[in-house]
């Protein structure tokens, strides 16, 4: 019987990029957040050999290139497995977009083959392998606000925010990352293993390990807590290089900040103290009809847009789900693919997960 496990898509609330590695990636900053728009993983074990992707996008590799592929292929090792594997994807969100797509369709089946399987791996193992096929698997074994450094993969779950409505709107084609990053680096005069002085704090420092090991509860479900690594004192570095953009700002906001006589959504105090996503500065030139994009969730009521990771996808936060309703359909009437949603705190996110 197939074990059906939602794949839930991220927004980036900001990202700075940092110098290009020599190891071909970059440093990054970038606060994740899940949202309730998801792709829908079927995942099924019998007897015999070999994994089977099936899709009904074309766009979607169903060969050994696609993530779901890779991560069940090393899971099966890592749990001596066998037996056929058949992972069907029913893709809702959109290829290159932005929102962590096949990352999370990758976390999605690992779930869903332990459930099939009735074995687990390790919450350590899982971060192993999640980080080892792609820098953006590891924030969905967490969910919720999530920080992000190294090339993404390192995570450290934040305290989460409030869940608050958001409408994203979905362009027609992608935006190539690896083109973002060359742009990047081009704008910037930056060369594999330069590094500036702001970045020193924030460079991972391998591409398949992580500094913290994530505590489990069970199989499926992931404590808030981490453990760091003795001796290392890598986390008040974190937080000296992040204290200006994140902490110190939204720390200094009082509790249950009032703005107009109501309590605010402190996410909203986060945005206004200036995050932004770096990525807009070469992808907007390059694609002016994402900048349009941004200007129209502006337009249509957001208190807060950008650009999701480097595209093409865009959000919009909103006051409330009303509001987000309205302009979700405003914006369709004016040509945009938009669709209203709200983020995900992480306890929200697990029990969504497994159907």
């Amino acid at each position: 019987m197939a074990v059906t496990v939602r794949s839930f898509a991220k927004i980036n609330l900001g990202l700075r990029i940092g110098a290009a590695r020599a190891d071909g990636f970059h440093d990054l900053l970038t606060v994740y957040q899940t949202i309730g728009l998801h792709d829908v993983i079927r995942v099924s074990v019998g007897r015999g050999a070999g994994i089977e992707i099936q899709c009904a996008d074309p766009r979607v590799p169903l060969d050994e290139s696609n993530t779901c592929f890779r991560i069940v292929e090393k899971a099966m090792a890592a749990m001596r497995a066998k037996g056929p594997v058949v992972i069907e994807i029913e893709k809702r969100l959109p290829v290159q977009g932005g929102l962590g797509g096949a990352s999370a369709n990758a976390v999605a089946a690992l779930l869903g083959l332990e459930r099939a399987l009735g074995k687990s791996l390790s919450a350590s193992e899982r971060l192993r392998i999640a980080a080892e096929v792609g820098s953006d698997l590891p924030l969905f074994l967490l969910g919720g606000t999530v920080l992000g450094v190294g090339r993404g993969e390192q995570v450290y779950p934040l305290e989460d925010f409030p869940a608050m409505a958001c409408v994203v709107v979905t362009p027609e084609g992608g935006v190539s990352t690896p083109k973002a990053f060359a742009e990047w680096d081009r704008m910037q005069g930056l060369k594999p293993g330069s590094s500036r002085a702001s970045d020193a704090a924030l460079k991972g420092r391998s591409s398949t390990t992580s500094d913290a090991v994530l505590k489990s509860r069970s199989s499926t479900k992931p404590d808030s807590e981490l453990t760091v690594r003795a001796g290392s004192d890598r986390m008040g570095e974190l937080g000296r290089g992040v204290s200006a953009w994140l902490s110190e700002r939204y720390s200094s906001a009082p509790s249950g900040f009032v703005r107009g006589g109501r309590a605010e959504n402190p996410l909203l105090w986060l945005v206004r103290a200036g995050i932004e996503n770096d990525f807009e500065r070469v992808v907007f030139p390059e694609y002016p009809e994402l900048s349009d994009g941004k200007r129209a969730l502006l337009r249509a009521g957001a208190k807060y847009a950008s650009l999701s990771g480097s595209g093409s996808a865009l959000y919009g936060l909103f006051a409330s789900r009303e509001a987000a309703a309205r302009a979700a359909a405003r914006l369709r009437k004016l040509g945009w693919a938009a669709a209203a949603t709200a983020t995900l705190t992480r306890a929200a996110y697990w029990r969504r997960v497994i159907s």
